[in-house]
């Protein structure tokens, strides 16, 4: 019996198909990151690359899928090999840091760009790739009791007033339910091309289509 059994029963065959064979390539491995690579992997997703040049601190643990034992390693490594133990999936880890320089190389040969980076600077610089080359690219944030999901086309890059702030308020639930709307609306874009956009508010548990 597949791993999958279960996605493929309510995904199909088609789709699986479509979705162990498209590259994604997910920018950052921390709450965001680490979570939609260890979703994508285990709903199916066989051609992954995650970028991060940070390693795992103590208070990580809480809401990314990383151990107490896992502290200082590079996250992007951690995450590789706990796939590949957990599914034997491979992930292709990439432990730099993503720069003008460097970004043709890391980014090339995918098909969707992941962007969950904590800095306006690394957002910037994956929107303008994205732009350039024309290659499909949905952007995950979160701040406070708020997310959203959106596309490239109509995404806007935030303020870096926050980008330096370590210590801030985020609820798991928050990080887990961003997630989870964020890995369906890969999949969805996958099987047919429809690029959906979202804004999740925590207190009143509300997912809402976001028309721009």
């Amino acid at each position: 019996m597949s791993i999958f059994f279960h996605e493929q029963l309510y995904r199909s065959n088609a789709v699986m198909t479509k979705l162990k064979n498209y590259p994604v390539t997910i920018c950052g491995a921390g709450a965001l990151g680490a979570n939609i690579a260890e979703n994508l992997a285990r709903s199916g997703f066989e051609q992954l690359t995650v970028i991060d040049r940070d390693r795992i601190e103590e208070r990580n643990l809480s809401t990314q899928p990383y151990y107490r034992a896992d502290v200082g390693a590079f996250k992007a490594k951690i995450l590789a090999n706990n796939l590949y133990r957990a599914i034997g999936t491979k992930v292709d880890a990439k432990t730099k840091e993503l720069t003008s320089e460097n970004i043709n190389q890391l980014l090339k040969d995918n098909q969707l760009i992941v962007d969950v980076f904590d800095n306006s600077v690394s957002r910037q610089a994956v929107k303008d790739y994205a732009d350039q080359f024309r290659i499909p690219c949905i952007h995950a944030g979160l701040a406070a009791d708020y997310a959203e999901i959106i596309w490239n086309d109509v995404y806007r890059v935030p303020s870096d007033v926050n980008d330096d702030v370590c210590d801030y308020p985020l609820a798991r639930n928050l990080v887990m339910l961003t997630v989870a709307v964020t890995c369906e609306a890969i999949v969805s874009f996958i099987a047919t091309a429809q690029q959906r956009n979202f804004t999740i508010t925590l207190k009143d548990l509300t997912v809402q289509s976001l028309c721009l």
